[in-house]
């Protein structure tokens, strides 16, 4: 069962993005929103530090930051703490999975 802090939290964003967003508009440059990041990032990894993981992505989503796929990342980075709240955050760059050749589907043509 989720905490009450990430409860309000998940409450919060939802009604975010059913007011405030659409009057905003959808222009989000990733994949998920930033509204969803956030909020899958605080239900994984905890209030203060989802909360910052969402924070960097919200950032890096402007006319000149980063775009496209963009996943919660599955842990926190090595060396990140409770007192360096910026360490939580990724601030350049997306979290997209790798692309390789075993994966990308040939013409056959």
């Amino acid at each position: 069962m989720a905490s009450p802090v990430r409860q309000a939290a998940h409450w919060a964003i939802r009604g975010y993005q059913l007011t405030l967003s659409g009057l905003v508009g959808r222009q989000c440059r990733h994949l998920p929103s930033c509204s969803e990041y956030t909020d899958e990032a605080i239900q994984r990894h905890g209030f203060w530090a989802g909360g910052w993981v969402g924070f960097s992505r919200i950032c890096r989503c402007g006319p000149f930051g980063t775009s496209g796929l963009d996943l919660v990342p599955e842990t926190l980075p090595p060396g990140s703490a409770w007192y360096k709240p910026w360490s939580y955050g990724r601030w350049r760059g997306v979290n997209a999975p790798a692309i390789t050749c075993e994966s990308v589907e040939p013409d056959g043509g």
